[in-house]
């Protein structure tokens, strides 16, 4: 799935058998199947879980310490005294000592209407994509003044830079993340980030295994009103800089309704990185929005659900960690 510049996929096509298991049982089994070498993830996918019937339950951030299920938060020493913090959640069946591949997630700016806070403990995202059966971290943009977390762009741009460079690799040497299985995954202002701050210089680019976004990509639009994505000329610039960091790794690319516009943008930089589109039809999938759990279409939520689409994203993913 991860050729160059693919065809966008869409709901209907090739899709998976659609036998009756869940999706964290089924993705479980992929990652100790990975670990171990006992089966191959083709041969779980083949059993299909696009009947899997209830959709995931993102576990509330608390202020427990970390262990197996929970989702907690974490202000690094670092920031010692201050409301600056991320969220880190071990799988259930996590154990000291072991290897685990790591999804690292942006996410979106506070939008209300959207059900986006802009805070990282109301991301969904990253525990959708990888079905509670990775190590989940939620990162901030660290607000300008260095005490709190920024709910709307980027913070102090330098700040958040580095506490990624720190905290990630610190996550994996203390939690037992496998550093050559790191993923970077981010929505709406984090899926921009997954360039903007993700390929931010040589050092950060070379964290990741692979990258995904959804819902805006980096260069393909003009921010207008900020300092770092107007004029549309000069951001682009800096965005072809960014991408160029990617230096061939496998991006999953996904956005609501359809990629067209990203793929018309990278047409001319396809050789950077090997591309996969993948078109997501919130509306098609969520026909009851507003009404129902899902209160807009620009949203995180939808891979909690059992749908080709998230099917799709999840068996990208995980044939990247095996």
């Amino acid at each position: 799935m991860n050729a160059q510049y693919s065809r966008p996929l869409r709901v209907g096509q090739d899709k998976w058998p659609t036998e009756r298991i869940s999706y964290k049982t089924m993705m479980t089994a992929s990652i100790r199947t990975a670990e171990h070498g006992a089966l191959a993830l083709a041969a779980l996918l083949a059993c299909g879980a696009a009947g899997a019937a209830a959709p995931l339950i993102v576990p509330a951030m608390t202020d427990a310490p970390p262990g197996p299920g929970r989702r907690v938060r974490v202000t690094p020493p670092e920031y010692a005294g201050t409301d600056v913090h991320h969220s880190l959640y071990l799988p259930d069946d996590w154990t000291p000592g072991g290897r685990r591949p790591v999804i690292v997630e942006y996410t979106g700016n506070y939008f209300p209407t959207s059900g986006s806070t802009g805070e990282v403990g109301d991301a969904h995202l990253g525990f959708g994509l990888s079905a509670g059966t990775f190590i989940w971290v939620v990162l901030p943009f660290v607000g300008e003044d260095g005490r709190a977390n920024a709910r709307t762009w980027w913070g102090d741009e330098a700040a958040t830079v580095a506490y990624c460079k720190t905290q990630v690799p610190r996550i994996c040497r203390e939690f037992g993340g496998d550093p050559d299985r790191v993923f970077l995954c981010g929505f709406s202002r984090g899926a921009i980030a997954v360039n903007y701050i993700g390929l931010h210089d040589d050092d950060i680019a070379a964290l990741w295994r692979g990258l995904l976004s959804h819902d805006h990509y980096d260069g393909v639009k003009e921010w207008r009103n900020t300092a770092w994505g107007s004029p549309l000329d000069a951001y682009q610039a800096g965005a072809r800089t960014r991408a160029h960091r990617l230096r061939g790794r496998p991006v999953l690319i996904m956005q609501n309704g359809s990629t067209q516009a990203t793929r018309r943008y990278l047409d001319g930089m396809i050789h950077v990185a090997a591309f996969t589109f993948l078109d997501v039809p919130v509306s098609e999938m969520f026909p009851d929005i507003p009404d129902g759990p899902i209160p807009h279409p620009h949203t995180d939520r939808w891979p909690l659900f059992p749908h080709d689409c998230t099917t799709r994203a999840r068996a990208w993913l995980f044939e990247l960690a095996r």
